[in-house]
């Protein structure tokens, strides 16, 4: 894996996206500290399924819950 410090980074950022577009992972640094990482995006794992594309997407509650989920969640999620 590439290491790059963020100075360099600046200034190379465009061949440092093309790296990524290609499919290297590239390990951005400050004061040789691993910050962040950049790489290629990862939208073709995404599955959406035929439904989706069909707009053929049901609803998983069949009936209306009278609000009884919504209480629930609220109590639960307490004073946060």
């Amino acid at each position: 894996m590439k290491r790059i410090s963020i100075q360099a980074l600046k200034s190379r950022l465009s061949s440092a996206i093309a790296e990524a577009e290609a499919g290297a992972t590239i390990l951005v640094t400050r004061h040789n500290q691993a910050v962040a990482q950049l790489g290629p995006a990862r939208d073709a794992h995404v599955h959406r399924g035929q439904a989706v594309a069909d707009g053929r997407l049901k609803p998983a509650i069949k009936h209306g819950t009278g609000g009884r989920s919504l209480a629930l969640l609220l109590e639960d999620r307490g004073n946060r």
